[in-house]
């Protein structure tokens, strides 16, 4: 389980968090799943953009995703 949540706190896994919010907020806000789910996919797609990952903590990982590596 700790290889997901390392895979979710990196780049690829803001990616499909922000994606997954993206079809979310549609489905919800203008599809037939309503008002709330459009408003959990707004919190997904934040989580993406921002890069935190609200699970991490509970595997014992920082809740903010990993740093870019410095160049």
């Amino acid at each position: 389980m700790n290889n997901f949540v390392d895979f979710m706190r990196a780049a690829p896994g803001r990616a499909i968090r922000a994606i997954a919010g993206v079809l979310l907020m549609w489905w919800g806000f203008f599809g037939d799943a309503g008002v709330i789910v459009g408003i959990i996919g707004l919190v997904v797609l934040a989580a993406g953009v921002v890069n935190f990952c609200m699970f991490a903590p509970l595997f014992g990982r920082t809740i903010w995703g990993k740093p870019r590596a410095a160049h």
